[in-house]
C-alpha cells in the first residue's frame, strides 16, 4: 500500500468493513426516526448499498459509486426530497450515533462529521415547517 493510501480518511476509518459496518448502524436509526423514515423507501436495501459506495467514495476510498452511478451529483440526487435543516440535522445525529456504535475514536468521528455536514447541509431544500 502507498503512503497515499494508507492516508485517506477511508484507510483510517478502517476501510470498507468499518464503513459497511457504519450503513448498517446507520439506517436502522434513520428509520426509527419520525423525521427521516417518511423519505425511504421500505426496501432499503439498495440504498444501503448506493450509501456504502458513496461514503467509501467520499472519504477517499474506490470510486465504487462513480463506477456505477456516475458522478454523484448529490445535490440533485436529493431534490425530490423535502429537505429541511431538522432533517439534516436528525441525518447527521443518526450517523454520528453510527460512528459511535462502530466504535471509531471521538476525534475520528468528529472529522468525519465535520466533512459530511458541508453535504447535509447543502442538500437543504425546504423551509422549516413545510
Amino acid at each position: 500500500m502507498s503512503e497515499q493510501e494508507r492516508n485517506t480518511l477511508f484507510e483510517l476509518m478502517g476501510g470498507a468493513e468499518t464503513v459497511r459496518r457504519i450503513v448498517e448502524a446507520f439506517y436502522p436509526k434513520v428509520l426509527k426516526n419520525p423525521l427521516l423514515a417518511p423519505l425511504f423507501p421500505s426496501d432499503i436495501e439498495p440504498v444501503m448499498d448506493k450509501q456504502y459506495m458513496f461514503l467509501s467514495q467520499f472519504f477517499g476510498g474506490p470510486t465504487l459509486y462513480s463506477d456505477v452511478h456516475g458522478h454523484p451529483m448529490m445535490r440533485g440526487r436529493h431534490m425530490a426530497f423535502p429537505i429541511t435543516v431538522e432533517r439534516a440535522d436528525a441525518w447527521l445525529s443518526c450517523m454520528a450515533e453510527a460512528m459511535e456504535e462502530v466504535g471509531l475514536p471521538q476525534e475520528l468521528r468528529e472529522f468525519l462529521l465535520q466533512r459530511l455536514k458541508g453535504s447535509a447541509y447543502h442538500f437543504v431544500n425546504t423551509p422549516e415547517g413545510e
